[in-house]
């Protein structure tokens, strides 16, 4: 062992690592060594194909986001200035609330209670501020729940209505579209788009359009929703809705609809009619209350389900709104006057009706009991007394001396506004209901109900047609009878042998005068009813016998002004006329139709306590049915027939029009006290022959048996003669009557 004396160093190991020098404390002087870097980690390999697979989605998704990026820059500028551009085109909310292109028609009865609406009625701006709060919560939890949260469009809204749609099997955009109170605005407003009746064939298909879907008009939906959100409140835009939303029946906006259905402001309505009102936009037609107040009221209870989910309604406030539905109000409930409301838009200017630009009043000669006293006659008939599957179709007109239509059924069931009218549209031959104007024409040139005409065969030569020989229904003669039972019986041929004495020109003119307008027949066979004539052209003309003999106009119009305006621009169109024949002759001839009802052939017409005057009258193979006839106080005509005029079966006029007539006037002189007809009882005379056939009985325009009175009579020919004229005045006294009567029969070829 060598000693440390010796002068050499110790001997020692080789350093090799360099150990970490512990840190030196903050007092030391020492300096701490650089530090050097961690060796990097070796760059993974890929293989080939995964490489070129992560390479190229990396080229991929650079491609993506720049095209994302610039693309959604460039959309939002787009979005930004097609928004700016609606936004500078947007005017104040108030020329907003009204976007009718026409006006309305609101119509009164005679008592001024409104019955009918026509066009699309407005009722007045509304603010969502001041409408009832129950509606306002009700439009919203319906249509937009989120209203109060979107800024026009709602993109959870729109994603969820894809997945119903395509849940459902159809298109994304085809159905539930998502759309906000917002963006349904926009449709509503057509997108800024006025209507241009230049481009449009019709209100209705401008409309339709601005309400189309389609991807393009979801796009441009979008900038005009915001531009609305930027321009207007929350308010504003739901006062826009209210005011223009279509709710059926012909209400534009909240408050019409209100007014309509429930006779009260929007302001006013409570839970259950809120519900019902807001459940209308789904399908403003379908869930009309007025087409079917059940299924409208299923809609509504859906709507307090989700107004009360929403917070809207407490639970208790719910269960009464369930356990109390909406109800119409009793204008809104009954459906009558709809054919007399579309006769009256018919027969007003249209520049004040169906073209109308303003919001027009029309009080009208309706009288609501009257009216539903006539739908109820109806509809007792055929559910008591026509058979179980018959097509047959009827009309009712009732109207006073004057002309005022009171009451009006186009047809046995309730139709829509615009159906066809058969009591004022439909032109039928009326049969035997044509003869009084021919007995007019005779009294009025000096007979009278008791002069006689004789009831035999009779053949007439028709120059061109050759013979012509009219019947009786029962194919049998009485021989000598008076006017009375010839009209009374409604015999043919007596009506024939009148008509040609005193002229057909002559029958033509009464007829004509007292409203006829139809084109007239101008052969014999014109008393039997060959021509053609509307039920208010023939109840106006018996009108005008019960008045005594003046003409009348019908109308149901009486006055016209602008909603606001308290000055009429016109009043009623119709009325008294001239003079047709004299009032001796239309007392007579009342007289004489007084005995068609007591003991001719309209016997099943007959009002207990009452006087009351008519005429049946059947056309060739029972086509057309008609009873018409008055009591002092009214007049009311019943047609009855097939709309493709295919005949009747079993049916007469004396039959189930005078039963219909007979129902509607016990109905309409309910609380009446009964007055005397007009007339005058002729004196009786003596037979010319000394021969008389009394009347058989109750008959059936002829068609019940009667005894023959003359069975070995032959029939007669002559040509046609010139008009029997009576110069001068008829004296009173038998003699000079039957004189007058003996020479009338010489020319026709009687005794």
């Amino acid at each position: 062992m060598a000693s440390s004396g010796n002068g050499r160093k110790p001997l020692v190991a080789d350093r090799r690592y360099t150990a970490k020098a512990p840190a030196k404390s903050s007092g030391g002087s020492g300096k701490q060594p650089p530090r050097k870097p961690a060796p990097r980690k070796p760059r993974r390999q890929h293989g080939l194909i995964v490489g070129f697979i992560v390479g190229l989605w990396r080229l991929i998704w650079g491609v993506v986001w720049a095209v994302s990026w610039r693309l959604g820059v460039t959309l939002g500028i787009v979005v930004g200035l097609a928004t700016f551009y609606f936004y500078s085109q947007l005017p104040d909310v108030t020329a907003l609330l009204d976007g009718r292109a026409r006006g309305s028609v609101t119509m009164l009865d005679r008592d001024g209670q409104v019955f009918a609406w026509r066009g699309e009625t407005f009722g007045g701006q509304i603010s969502a501020d001041h409408v009832s709060p129950y509606l306002r919560d009700a439009v919203v939890a319906t249509e937009d729940k989120r209203f109060y949260r979107h800024f026009g469009i709602s993109p959870r809204g729109i994603a969820g209505a894809i997945r119903i749609n395509l849940s459902e099997g159809r298109g994304p955009l085809s159905g539930n579209g998502g759309s906000t109170i917002t963006q349904q605005v926009a449709k509503l407003l057509c997108l800024g788009v006025p209507y241009d009746p230049s481009q449009w064939k019709s209100e209705a298909d401008y409309e339709q359009d601005c309400r189309g879907g389609g991807v393009w008009r979801k796009v441009k939906e979008i900038p005009f929703a915001i531009a609305m959100e930027v321009k207007y409140t929350k308010s504003e835009i739901l006062t826009i809705y209210l005011n223009r939303a279509y709710l059926g029946a012909g209400a534009r906006g909240f408050e019409a609809a209100a007014q309509r259905y429930f006779g009260k402001s929007a302001n006013e309505v409570k839970p259950s009619e809120a519900a019902m009102l807001a459940g209308l936009l789904t399908a403003p037609s379908r869930f009309a209350p007025t087409n079917n107040l059940e299924r409208a009221q299923g809609r509504a209870s859906v709507v307090i389900g989700l107004m009360e989910d929403q917070g809207y309604l407490t639970k208790a406030e719910a269960d009464d709104a369930r356990a109390h539905p909406a109800v119409l109000s009793k204008a809104a409930e009954t459906k009558s006057g709809g054919a007399f409301a579309d006769w009256v838009m018919e027969s007003t200017p249209s520049f004040l009706s169906s073209e109308t630009t303003e919001d027009v009043i029309i009080q009208t000669t309706l009288d609501q009991r009257l009216q539903r006293a006539a739908e109820e006659a109806m509809s007792y008939i055929f559910e008591n007394k026509v058979k179980a599957g018959s097509k047959a179709e009827a009309a009712i007109i009732v109207m006073s001396a004057d002309g005022a239509v009171r009451a009006m059924v186009g047809g046995r069931n309730p139709a829509a506004a615009g159906s066809f009218n058969r009591a004022t549209q439909a032109k039928r031959q009326t049969g035997s209901s044509f003869k009084p104007f021919a007995y007019a024409a005779a009294l009025d040139l000096g007979f009278t109900p008791a002069d006689y005409v004789e009831d035999t065969p009779l053949t007439i030569n028709i120059p061109g047609s050759g013979p012509w020989t009219p019947k009786n229904y029962d194919n049998q003669f009485k021989g000598m009878i008076t006017l009375t039972q010839a009209l009374a019986e409604s015999r043919n041929i007596p009506a024939v042998r009148v008509s040609e004495a005193v002229g057909r020109d002559a029958v033509r003119r009464v007829a004509a005068g007292f409203g006829i307008q139809s084109n007239l027949a101008d052969g014999p066979a014109l008393v039997l009813g060959a021509s053609e004539g509307t039920l208010l052209e023939m109840t106006g003309a018996y009108s005008g016998i019960l008045n005594g003999g003046l003409a009348v106009t019908p109308y149901g119009l009486m006055e016209i002004r602008l909603q606001g305006e308290p000055e009429p621009l016109m009043g009623a169109a119709g009325g008294f006329d001239e003079r047709v024949i004299s009032e001796q002759a239309a007392r007579y001839l009342t007289y004489m139709m007084s005995k068609v009802i007591e003991e001719g052939t309209g016997t099943r017409a007959r009002i207990p306590g009452w006087e009351a005057a008519g005429k049946t009258g059947t056309t060739q193979a029972a086509r057309d049915a008609w009873f018409i006839g008055f009591t002092a106080d009214y007049v009311a005509g019943v047609w009855m027939g097939n709309d493709d005029n295919k005949p009747l079966t079993g049916v007469t006029g004396g039959g189930l029009p005078a039963e219909i007539w007979h129902e509607v006037m016990v109905r309409v002189h309910e609380g009446l006290r009964p007055a005397p007809l007009p007339m005058d009882i002729p004196t009786p005379k003596r037979p010319p022959n000394g021969t008389y056939a009394p009347s058989p009985g109750v008959m059936d325009d002829g068609q019940s048996p009667a005894p023959v009175v003359n069975p070995n009579a032959t029939p007669e020919t002559y040509d046609p003669v010139p008009p029997f004229v009576n110069e001068g005045p008829v004296m009173s006294g038998e003699s000079i009557a039957d004189q007058i009567l003996r020479d009338v029969l010489g020319v026709l070829g009687g005794n």
